[in-house]
């Protein structure tokens, strides 16, 4: 998300920084481009013109043009507006503060992601705040709308409330809270029925339910990839039925970002939490601060290790460690770090939360990094015994051959995996010996001269997935 306006303002502020002095037409010159880039973001005008002006009232002025980095202090400013703009300080938590059962109505339009977001949501209340969740479709209008909730529990393994045929929304609200209460249910979560735009009947029925189950939270479900539209939904939904917060979906395929930098402004209401693929797991709270510096190209460490803290198993994690104080690094330890990658969003993922890499964006994608290349990666080390993965010494020609054709691969690729896994042995048993020190001298395990797993380029590790 925002890789369009991210790419814009970069170059703006490259410009500034390369100035040792500003005047103040230098900071009109790049506002009046910071407005054009939101406008092509498609942020709503009225938005962008109060953050210009924000901006503007700060930026232009002796302070910033007599200050040690004006360029950099600039760039402050904008951050700073950024992050009030899209709601403050700090990711705004679903609110369970309420006697259980505690209603969470969903509503959105059809199509927006509203049923696959009530299951992401429960998974993630009963993953992290170890909450008993019970889910319930009131769509009784969308043909397989309750069956689709029931199989989407099934792989969450959140529980559903059993479809009653003939029963109507509010019949069917009232039936899940009471069932929720009887069989000692801490959340409820209501899917309501959409329509493919807004309407009366609609809105009559989401009214309907609302005043039958009096929700803790009514949040939107909104599709990120809509734009305005998504901001003109959420406007209507609010004024009739009163929004407590609101869900981004899609925004892993949305490169503009001008819904959720408008909606905020518009509505007043938070967003509280984006869907980032298609995997029940791909949610994340939203932090305005941290999508501020995403924005900016200053990166989002914080998300990076949270990320990485979700997905590491402790205990292998610490079988690792052991392994590599050592000296040891086999063929087994290097597929459970591809799996992390993979669990933590792949290359890319990893890489659009790391600060400053919008100044290598060139370099990046002239290494064609490809993503597939890790899944094939766990297939060549798949193909191979338990005596190889342990021992790759012993992986002669022959072997070589049988390993690509169990793995649908070419020799190539088996000759450029063991390569690369030779080179992070190697540069485990140096860290083994070291300690911090040596890992602070062996570099990063993927670093190197460039080729790598993928292949490519000359001597050293490179990335995984870079061809």
């Amino acid at each position: 998300m925002f890789e369009s306006l991210s790419d814009r303002l970069g170059d703006v502020f490259a410009r500034l920084r390369k100035r040792g002095a500003l005047t103040d037409s230098d900071v009109v010159e790049a506002l009046r481009e910071v407005r054009v880039a939101l406008l092509e973001a498609d942020v709503a005008l009225p938005v962008v013109k109060d953050f210009i002006n924000t901006v503007k009232e700060e930026a232009v002025g002796q302070e910033v043009i007599r200050s040690v980095s004006p360029g950099q202090m600039v760039i402050k400013i904008v951050n700073d507006a950024l992050i009030a703009k899209l709601g403050g300080e700090g990711a705004v938590e679903i609110d369970l503060n309420a006697a259980p059962p505690v209603p969470i109505l969903m509503v959105g339009l059809q199509g927006s992601g509203k049923t696959t977001s009530t299951a992401k949501i429960a998974l993630r209340l009963t993953q992290k705040d170890r909450k008993k969740v019970l889910m319930a479709s009131l769509d009784v209008r969308r043909p397989a709308a309750q069956e689709q909730l029931r199989v989407l529990g099934e792989m969450a393994g959140i529980a559903t409330l059993p479809v009653v045929e003939g029963q109507m929304p509010v019949e069917i609200a009232r039936r899940a809270l009471n069932a929720a209460r009887l069989q000692g249910f801490d959340v409820v979560m209501l899917d309501t029925a959409g329509r493919m735009h807004v309407d009366e009947a609609l809105m009559a029925e989401v009214v309907a339910v609302r005043d039958a189950v009096g929700p803790v939270e009514t949040l939107l479900v909104a599709d990120s990839l809509t734009g305005q539209d998504a901001v003109n939904v959420a406007q209507q939904f609010h004024e009739r039925i009163g929004l407590t917060g609101i869900v981004l979906t899609r925004v892993d395929g949305d490169g503009r970002g001008g819904a959720a930098l408008s909606m905020r402004a518009i509505t007043g209401v938070p967003i509280k939490l984006m869907g980032t693929g298609e995997k029940i797991d791909a949610l994340e709270p939203f932090h305005p601060e941290r999508i501020a510096g995403r924005i900016l190209g200053m990166g989002d460490i914080v998300s990076l290790v949270e990320k990485a803290a979700e997905t590491v198993d402790r205990q292998e994690a610490e079988k690792l460690a052991a392994k590599v104080a050592k000296g040891n690094f086999d063929l087994d330890d290097l597929a459970q770090q591809l799996k992390q990658m993979r669990k933590m969003g792949g290359m890319q993922g990893v890489l659009s939360m790391l600060p400053g890499v919008a100044k290598i964006k060139d370099q990046i994608a002239k290494a064609n990094i490809d993503e597939k290349v890790i899944k094939r990666q766990e297939a060549i080390i798949s193909s191979m015994t338990r005596e190889e993965r342990r021992n790759p010494k012993i992986i002669a020609a022959k072997r070589k051959v049988r390993i690509a054709k169990g793995s649908g691969t070419s020799v190539q690729d088996v000759n450029r995996l063991l390569k690369q896994h030779q080179q992070m042995a190697d540069m485990m048993k140096r860290m083994g010996k070291l300690g911090q020190k040596g890992m602070m001298r062996g570099g990063f395990p993927f670093g190197g001269g460039g080729g790598g797993m993928g292949g490519g380029g000359r001597g050293g590790g490179g990335f995984p997935g870079l061809r």
